[in-house]
């Protein structure tokens, strides 16, 4: 195990683009935080999710966080619509986000940024956040990384191929200071594997033994369960999601400890999930196959329905457990809402990004990301970010056109 310490104050200054709430500045900028809003965020640690130089909004600043071909990170206001350029990182693969740090993976590394923006949960309410926006740094390791982000922590397995990997946990708290520091950092001989953070500590995946580690925050391992083929996690309500070969394992935490169960598939479905997505929190998720078909994984009840699409459907959310609506991208551009509870297909739109999925280089990052109101949907070739809106038929609600191609995106301030 190797510890990293904190990234050094002039390294942190030198890579930050600061801003007071949405009002970001250029990387380059030497803007500070507001003396009177540190004021109001030290007053406000007390539990409720604020830091030193954040202060409390009475709703979400929620905001489309993209990041460009060339790397720049782009911060749209959801609310008066403008945006404003965070900094410049390199080009990225991949971006995960759990609604305030943004992951941009690419080849042995992997950029964080604060997007300054954030919501807490206290269970009966929330509280709203904003703060100065920053890129932290660089975490780098020998490999392709994989993240797997949500409120509960960060974990990146940087995947070598033949050579192993190297499974990392984050230190959250560390990170909520702006300090890049890792719980442990673990050498794997097993390609393919992931790292998901739990309370107290992480599973990790491992595909070359076929089996889920749970370990604690220092790396030890505390229990196993079976697990063949790893792939694809996601934090519900409920507790924490693996997909296995033969189904999932899901790790439910209470005052107890940590419990690791199988919820295997029905026998006569259809192929696999290979990748998980809903609306934050959930306990209803959507699981992507290969085909036209998804699979909807309740983790209240532990069991899995599946529905055919009736066409090639490339990304798949599930935005609620009351009314059950899924909302998909197909093959061709458009996006289809279906209903959960009985498959049928409710709404259609026109295709929105069917360049951007005609373009290899683009089409990997064009995603689905639902909230409580709206889904959104990044379109690269198309310069374009849609807000639809699932319970009127997948209306195209708000229509964004950026003067970048959003390679990437995520949904930040929720």
């Amino acid at each position: 195990m190797r510890t990293r310490a904190p990234l050094s104050l002039i390294a942190l200054t030198a890579g930050a683009a600061l801003l007071a709430g949405c009002q970001a500045a250029p990387s380059d900028s030497a803007a500070t935080p507001d003396a009177d809003a540190t004021a109001r965020g030290e007053a406000l640690g007390d539990g409720h999710g604020a830091i030193a130089g954040a202060r409390e909004l009475a709703e979400p600043a929620l905001h489309l966080t993209s990041i460009g071909t060339d790397g720049a990170v782009h911060h749209l206001d959801l609310i008066d619509e403008q945006s404003e350029v965070l900094g410049d990182i390199a080009p990225a693969d991949t971006l995960d986000s759990e609604g305030r740090f943004l992951f941009a993976g690419r080849e042995g590394e992997v950029s964080i940024i604060d997007s300054g923006v954030w919501t807490w949960n206290h269970i009966d309410h929330f509280h709203y956040y904003e703060a100065p926006s920053r890129i932290l740094g660089e975490l780098e390791g020998s490999g392709t990384p994989r993240t797997v982000t949500s409120d509960l922590g960060v974990g990146v397995y940087f995947d070598d191929g033949d050579r192993g990997g190297e499974a990392v946990l984050l230190d959250f708290d560390a990170l909520k200071k702006g300090d890049i520091v890792e719980s442990f950092r673990l050498d794997l001989d097993a390609p393919g594997s992931l790292v998901a953070p739990i309370p107290g500590g992480a599973l990790i995946a491992d595909a070359g033994s076929g089996e889920i580690r749970r370990v604690d925050a220092s790396g030890s391992e505390l229990d196993t369960a079976p697990c063949v083929d790893p792939a694809g996690s996601i934090a519900t309500n409920v507790g924490v999601v693996i997909g296995c070969a033969d189904g999932a394992v899901l790790a439910v935490s209470d005052a107890a400890g940590t419990t690791l169960e199988s919820i295997p598939y029905p026998a006569g479905g259809p192929s696999r999930a290979v990748s998980f997505a809903n609306r934050e929190g959930r306990p209803t998720v959507a699981g992507r196959t290969e085909s036209s078909a998804f699979w909807l994984l309740d983790t209240r009840e532990r069991s899995w329905t599946a529905h055919d699409a009736g066409q090639p459907i490339v990304r798949v959310t599930a935005v609620d457990d009351a009314d059950e609506t899924v909302v998909a991208l197909a093959a061709d551009g458009s996006v289809i809402v279906v209903s959960g509870a009985t498959g049928q297909q409710l709404s259609r739109t026109e295709p929105l990004v069917a360049a951007s999925l005609a373009d290899p280089a683009l089409a990997a990052g064009v995603d689905l990301v639902a909230d409580q109101r709206r889904t959104y949907l990044n379109a690269p070739a198309e310069r374009t970010l849609f807000e639809l809106d699932p319970a009127d038929g997948g209306r195209v609600a708000r229509t964004f056109a950026v003067d970048h191609a959003p390679a990437l995106f995520a949904e930040t301030g929720r």
